[in-house]
């Protein structure tokens, strides 16, 4: 655990580095804004709370890989994540066994959800037809499940409130809050059926990925209904837990989506509980249940995170989100964090299909310094270029630029050989050869860097003209880099001259096109060396 962690644990004597809180959403078609995922990540720094992260998320899918790529991040740092979702995590007590399912009931309505729900990448789903057919299962004529969007007909699934039969039509957690809606409901104002239905196979995908099964537990199912301590999230620093945002009210300035707030006013809410003390014991549910309730929630029902606090009442908490974190802007700070997110974006925006398995992490490089993840489409490079650059350096052969600042650019103290970087363009005999000779001085400095050009690797990062003053020089007889990487910018000459390269016989390394510039040329030669 890295230290700065630690003398913030000890400051504060929390459970938890970081609350992660998902507002889930049910859409049959992907959407942003009002009514679909929102994600905040709350994390705890030496300079009090900060929001690390608000994401607006437009599918189920792509929620549900985002959560796991971030639970499984914040694990690796050594950090302990309690994770919200908005939804119900199990069904009235009885459910499971009018199913006739067997095992333990949480776990086997999970499973036959998992089974039945198809939910795609686009979000188009089945979960009207699945709550029908649990119906039909059930027995009843129509119910427990109800609602369903107006023109579809189903035979087991009525469009207003049925009759429950002999299920409850609240779970036990549920009489403790006034205002949410029975799991049941699956259309209409303020339904939440529907959100379980498609919500529950995503948090079991999730219990099950491989970087996270040995870490990761579900409340109460897993842990039962006991105070957390110290320990328990030791063991399991990853805590999937049942929430309702509504719990507290948000306040913020502007015109801010209520979803959007709502992630972000509980997941303060706890971590203030937890800075407070009071949070552990918030595992253990209420303290008036009796031995069979706590039963039934432990092995089918769940329990809902915080509303059976003393006291509270759902809404009855204002948060102020604009004081409640140290910044106003949610972004991150720590360097290996911003380097882990960049790479993660990079490989699932950037497709690296056609690049070479050997000149992949040069891609990636070069993506992460232009921003731009098409790149890979005009990354051009001959046979073996990343070995026999590498193997030069190796070797200390020189790197000659067109600018300084491509020089300025090269991570000096990462160059194998203490390998020397030579521009000459900044000089006075480049300005007075171009006076003299006419032509740029870009390409007067490449002239008077022919007495190092032999073996030498080449980063031309501005100017087309040194570009091509290299192939004319190389074409006459002239001494041949091991590497030349080309990546001049601009609307005259740039193109041509990264054709004319591909076309000379040399090694290269080339952006096609326009694009390109001095950051680009010096993050080529950086890649060389290893690492982003």
């Amino acid at each position: 655990m890295p230290a700065a962690q630690k003398q913030d644990r000890g400051r504060f004597m929390t459970l938890f580095d970081a609350y992660l809180m998902v507002d889930w959403s049910a859409e049959a078609r992907p959407k942003l804004g009002r009514d679909s995922i929102w994600l905040a990540l709350v994390e705890r720094s030496v300079r009090g709370l900060r929001l690390a992260m608000l994401e607006n998320a437009p599918t189920r899918q792509g929620a549900r890989v985002r959560i796991a790529d971030l639970l499984a991040d914040l694990a690796a740092q050594g950090k302990r994540t309690l994770v919200g979702f908005d939804f119900s995590l199990g069904y009235p007590a009885g459910t499971a066994a009018a199913l006739g399912l067997k095992g333990l009931p949480w776990q086997a309505m999970w499973d036959r959800l998992a089974a039945a729900i198809d939910d795609g990448a686009d979000n188009a789903n089945n979960r009207f037809a699945v709550a029908d057919r649990l119906n039909a299962a059930i027995g009843q004529e129509a119910g427990p499940f109800w609602g369903h969007p107006q023109g579809r007909r189903f035979e087991h699934l009525a469009m207003t409130r049925p009759t429950y039969g002999a299920l409850p039509e609240r779970r036990i957690g549920e009489r403790y809050i006034s205002g949410p809606q029975p799991v049941w409901k699956l259309s209409g104002a303020g339904s939440v059926g529907s959100q379980a239905l498609t919500g529950i196979p995503a948090v079991r995908l999730l219990r099950r990925d491989r970087r996270l099964g040995e870490i990761c537990r579900v409340w109460p199912f897993e842990t039962g209904l006991a105070p957390l301590d110290d320990a328990a999230t030791r063991r399991h620093p990853v805590i999937l837990a049942e929430i309702y945002p509504s719990l507290v009210t948000p306040l913020a300035q502007g015109e801010v989506v209520k979803d959007a707030l709502q992630v972000q006013a509980i997941a303060g809410h706890f971590a203030r509980l937890d800075e407070a003390g009071v949070l552990p014991a918030l595992f253990a549910g209420a303290r008036d249940l009796s031995a069979q309730e706590r039963r039934i929630v432990e092995s089918e029902e769940g329990w809902v995170l915080g509303v059976d606090l003393p006291g509270i009442r759902a809404g009855r908490e204002k948060v102020d989100i604009d004081g409640l974190f140290s910044s106003a802007f949610a972004y991150i700070d720590d360097p290996e964090a911003i380097y882990r997110e960049s790479r993660r974006i990079i490989e699932t925006e950037a497709d690296l299909s056609q690049v070479p398995l050997e000149a992949r992490a040069l891609a990636v490089r070069l993506i992460h310094t232009c921003g731009m993840t098409d790149l890979p489409r005009d990354l051009d490079l001959s046979r073996d270029a990343v070995a026999r650059g590498r193997a030069a350096l190796e070797a200390g052969a020189p790197v000659l630029t067109d600018v300084e600042m491509v020089a300025k650019g090269i991570i000096a103290r990462r160059l194998p050989a203490a390998n020397k970087v030579f521009c000459k363009v900044a000089g006075k005999a480049a300005a007075e050869r171009a006076a003299s000779q006419g032509g740029t001085r870009s390409a007067a400095g490449i002239d008077l860097l022919v007495p190092q050009m032999e073996g030498a690797v080449m980063a031309i990062g501005n100017a087309p003209t040194a570009l091509f003053r290299v192939l004319e020089v190389v074409a006459a007889g002239g001494p041949r880099p091991a590497l030349v990487i080309g990546m001049p910018v601009g609307f005259v000459g740039a193109a041509e001259s990264k054709r004319a390269l591909a076309l000379s016989g040399l090694d290269y390394i080339a952006v096609h096109g326009r694009r390109g510039g001095s950051a680009m040329a010096a993050a080529a030669v950086n890649a060389l060396m290893g690492g982003i």
